[in-house]
């Protein structure tokens, strides 16, 4: 009896405790979730002032919280197709550079009082062109308008002058001794191919034969001059970031598809380059392209503006250039800005029909001529993106100067790897190429000004 009075004497002190111990719990859990709430909404209102604060294109629509997934993305090929397609939800990559100031965008260095970009084309027979055609074993059919069939050759012979400054004289020997073991790689769409290729044309005399080698066509093809240890080097990257039109060779897709948080496969390609030479600009005029995510596991693609799809691909490429670009005399990193197009003859000369095609002369008599073609809000955009990276990345400023240039284009004289029907034939315009440059011409300008800039 008296073991049994015993045990029972401790069941009630138990249970205290034990109640206690619970009353405590509670009291430091609803404690712990306050503050967590109390945090979660000062953070909150910092991210919804940085939304309130950003004019973006694309910020109207609220945060999202995405689940990410455990399984790795698998890369978008030419055979990657959307199970199906939805609004775009409002959805961006996190960036570390959206709503910062970084001081500014850098221009180019320039003497003072000198707009490298502001100017005209002189006629300069003498000095010009700068290599000849038939002389540049890397020419692209492309762009080699002499060698098919253009009887002119006045566009080969125009000089740009800028307002109150001269442009620095091309010498491809110094420009050489500035690539002296180091790596210039160029970073875009066929644009930035044609002006790669002008690149190659301008140097590859400087080099013996035996010392020059080149690989064959490929995402990234790379030209070695083995006296300099130096490469120069073309990646086809038309939309910046990962896509399904990323096979240099087999690009033309009914749909473009994109993953706008995912830069490596081509970042990969290009980090350990000294001197990066951007651009990206046509390839988001042909209409909306899908954007697929990359935790996306059922192929649900979302369909967005050209220019909204530009602006995503634009922030998610400053976030590597913010992040990587720790000391821009080190690592060079230029953006080519948008390379003009000539499809309407009435933009330059009123009541006309006809695009560039049959063009022999730049414009000459309207300084401040902007056709169509060269995208406003899309210059906005770049420009505002631009700004937040400040001295780490330099503008190449093209589209003005460029701009003038309607005779500059292939028009029908390049290789068309399409068969061309006989109406086609019949109205040259109606096939001419107006969006490409011929060689030697206006993309060597283009060279002279990075040349003047390194």
């Amino acid at each position: 009896m008296q073991r049994w009075q015993k045990r029972k004497t401790h069941y009630p002190i138990i249970a205290l405790v034990f109640f206690v111990f619970i009353a405590f719990s509670i009291l430091y859990n609803e404690s712990y979730i306050q503050v967590i709430q109390e945090n979660s909404d000062v953070s909150n209102g910092d991210e919804q002032r940085s939304i309130i604060k950003d004019t973006s294109l694309l910020n109207s629509a609220p945060p999202q919280i995405f689940n990410l997934s455990k399984k790795p993305p698998v890369g978008l090929d030419k055979f990657t197709k959307c199970a199906s397609t939805v609004r775009y939800s409002g959805r961006r990559a996190v960036s570390a550079v959206r709503g910062a100031d970084s001081g500014g965008r850098r221009a180019a260095p320039a003497a003072e009082g000198c707009d490298l970009f502001s100017g005209k084309w002189v006629f300069d027979n003498v000095s010009y062109p700068l290599y000849k055609e038939s002389n540049c074993p890397y020419m692209s059919d492309q762009l080699a308008c002499h060698k098919h069939g253009r009887p002119d050759l006045d566009y080969q012979f125009w000089r740009w002058q800028p307002k109150n400054c001269n442009l620095k004289r091309w010498n491809s020997t110094e420009m050489w001794e500035k690539l002296r073991g180091k790596r210039l790689m160029f970073v875009g769409d066929s644009l930035n191919r044609g002006q790669w290729i002008s690149m190659l044309c301008l140097l590859q005399s400087s080099v013996p034969p035996d010392k020059q080698s080149i690989t064959p066509n490929s995402e990234l093809t790379i030209f070695r001059a083995e006296n300099y240890n130096a490469t120069i080097e073309f990646l086809w990257a038309p939309l910046l970031v990962e896509s399904n039109c990323d096979d240099a060779v087999d690009h033309r897709m009914n749909e473009r598809i994109l993953r706008p948080d995912s830069i490596f496969r081509h970042s990969s390609r290009w980090e350990h380059a000294d001197i990066l030479v951007f651009n990206s600009y046509l390839w988001w005029r042909q209409g909306p392209v899908k954007l697929l995510w990359s935790n996306e596991e059922k192929n649900v693609c979302q369909e967005i503006s050209g220019l909204g799809g530009m602006e995503l691909a634009m922030e998610k490429w400053a976030d590597w250039v913010d992040s990587r670009v720790t000391d821009p005399l080190q690592k060079k990193v230029f953006f080519v800005t948008m390379s003009p197009t000539h499809l309407g003859k009435e933009e330059w000369e009123a009541e006309s029909e006809g695009n560039c095609y049959n063009e022999k002369e730049p414009i000459m008599n309207n300084q401040r001529y902007w056709g169509s073609g060269s995208d406003l809000p899309t210059m906005r955009m770049v420009e505002k993106i631009l700004s937040k990276l400040g001295s780490k990345v330099s503008v190449l400023n093209i589209t003005q100067l460029s701009e003038y240039r309607k005779d500059g284009h292939p028009t029908i004289y390049r290789k068309f790897w399409e068969a061309l029907s006989s109406e086609n034939m019949a109205n040259p315009s109606t096939y001419s190429d107006c969006m490409h440059w011929c060689l030697p011409g206006v993309p060597d300008i283009w060279n002279q000004l990075l040349f003047q800039f390194l």
